[in-house]
């Protein structure tokens, strides 16, 4: 049986920026906090909790004083920094350079919207810590959109600003965009709306190598942590490209009647996928066969 690991696969840059900014921090310090899991996904958080790595929540974080605070690749709301400075907290920032861009073009669109009596509208997972930090740009005021009955939320007389969390679908985003598009030319005035594409092209660009990838083997293992939204959207790439795809977290969930008559197995993941757990699947597929 053939194993392949697509290449393509495993963290993005800001990803294993993030993690290698803890590693390092680590590396001289017993204990450093990090607000939310710096990944979705569970078996790489155990692995760096063995290190030091304690996970917390924007609730103990004012409860925190004087102590070292990680920020994830996903970013942050102005109000996490405000609080850091109260409690003498020293932030270690590894926001993700395309979140931290995003976050700068969704506060000055909301700033111009001030002017225009427009309405800021990202697309993403309402309560994603990425989308979480782009409202905080906003005051808050941003509505978030996920799917087309959502649209309800917006007043198509009204100018729209729209933006994605840099994770999403790219196809989702560009069928959000003519939902709007059409619903204002029913309009009888001309309202402005503005639509950016804002998803990561290190994202975006792997939808079309995986539907390579997938349909060049017989079995897909799509490995990637439950939480991760990016890995929900890529594994749908990989399912609507070969029906024999499956989402598994680890080795442990694979069963042995999908290697029943397979002759290839392509093993791929999520930007929130580390490369060694990839590698562990690999492994057992290559010694169950």
């Amino acid at each position: 049986m053939e194993v392949t690991i697509d290449k393509n696969s495993g963290y993005c840059f800001g990803v294993e920026y993030a993690i290698k900014m803890a590693e390092d921090e680590m590396a001289h310090s017993s204990t450093l906090y990090c607000l939310g899991d710096i990944v979705h996904n569970d078996m790489e958080v155990k692995r760096l909790n063995e290190q030091g790595l304690r996970v917390i929540s924007r609730e103990d974080l004012a409860d925190l004083k004087d102590c070292k605070v990680l920020i994830r690749a996903h970013g942050e709301p102005p109000e996490t920094y405000r609080l850091a400075m109260e409690n003498n907290i020293t932030l270690i920032d590894a926001s993700c350079p395309v979140v931290l861009k995003l976050q700068n073009r969704v506060k000055t669109a909301h700033d111009k919207m001030q002017d225009d009596n427009g309405q800021v509208v990202i697309y993403g997972k309402k309560g994603h810590a990425e989308v979480i930090g782009l409202v905080g740009q906003t005051n808050e005021e941003a509505l978030i959109v996920s799917e087309e009955k959502d649209l309800e939320l917006l007043d198509f007389n009204r100018p729209v600003t729209l933006f994605s969390q840099t994770t999403k679908s790219t196809k989702g985003f560009y069928a959000l965009k003519e939902s709007i598009e059409n619903k204002m030319h029913q309009k009888a005035e001309v309202v402005d709306f503005q639509a950016n594409d804002s998803i990561c092209r290190q994202v975006s660009n792997r939808e079309p190598q995986l539907e390579r990838f997938s349909q060049e083997h017989d079995l897909i293992l799509f490995v990637s942590g439950k939480k991760s939204s990016n890995g929900k959207a890529l594994y749908a790439v990989c399912k609507t490209h070969n029906p024999k795809s499956y989402f598994i977290e680890s080795e442990a969930e694979v069963l042995p009647e999908w290697l029943e008559g397979v002759n290839s197995v392509g093993i791929c993941g999520a930007t929130s996928t580390p490369m060694w757990l990839m590698e562990q699947v690999a492994d057992f597929i290559k010694k169950a066969n």
